[in-house]
């Protein structure tokens, strides 16, 4: 992956960051926190990844749909870009995933150390 694609994607976290947080009518999406951005090398698709602390998954996933034309143009302001990427929402698992090995480690602790006392 080219050095230019990754300055892309790393400008655009920031950015649609900072519009989700500040520019955002929906209140809900100002809840979100973007994990990750990744571009194709044609430029014809930007997958997003997202994470949130409360709520429902499928009110994000709706009101992201609803925003994403909104997103997309105020992205493409913000990255000059002569050629905008279709976003693509994705959850982001990773927290969860390690949310659940800490809770298996933290089972596996306790039992063993049950077993030795």
């Amino acid at each position: 992956m080219s050095l230019s694609i990754k300055r892309l994607e790393s400008t655009a976290l920031r950015e649609l960051s900072i519009i989700l947080n500040r520019e955002a009518k929906n209140e809900l999406l100002k809840h979100l926190t973007i994990t990750e951005v990744r571009i194709t090398n044609d430029l014809s698709f930007m997958t997003v990844y997202y994470t949130f602390y409360s709520g429902n998954n499928e009110d994000y996933v709706k009101a992201l749909d609803e925003s994403n034309g909104y997103l997309r143009t105020a992205l493409a302001k913000k990255l000059n870009a002569r050629k905008m990427p279709e976003l693509i929402f994705k959850l982001d698992e990773s927290l969860a995933y390690g949310n659940h090995i800490d809770e298996l480690l933290n089972e596996y602790h306790k039992k063993h150390d049950n077993d030795n006392k």
